[in-house]
């Protein structure tokens, strides 16, 4: 499996339709970070641009994960292959019943 930057270009300002489409937009990313489908996802402060990493096998799987977001019609995806992507891996101690 590879990982793929996704930078997404917004309109500016969003249209009152996209505006209405981000808590679903919200609960579809959640469910793919928690799939482990996406890596990390973040809005640029301006709000104009967005990056997400996906994990998938190919460039075709990508369009089909970004394909599910509520907002895609919104959206102009620009995809690059990751060499690799250093991530801080937040460890917690294993549960134990003693």
């Amino acid at each position: 499996m590879s990982q793929f930057m996704v930078e997404f270009e917004l309109p500016n300002p969003f249209p009152e339709k996209l505006i209405i489409k981000i808590p679903a937009q919200r609960m579809k990313v959640n469910q793919l970070l928690e799939d482990g489908k996406i890596q990390s996802y973040a809005l640029s402060m301006d709000r104009d641009r967005l990056w997400c990493v996906v994990n998938a096998d190919d460039e075709l799987e990508v369009m089909r994960i970004i394909g599910e977001f509520p907002l895609i019609e919104y959206m102009q995806p620009t995809i690059t292959e990751l060499m690799f992507n250093n991530a801080v891996v937040m460890k917690v101690p294993a549960f134990s019943l003693n």
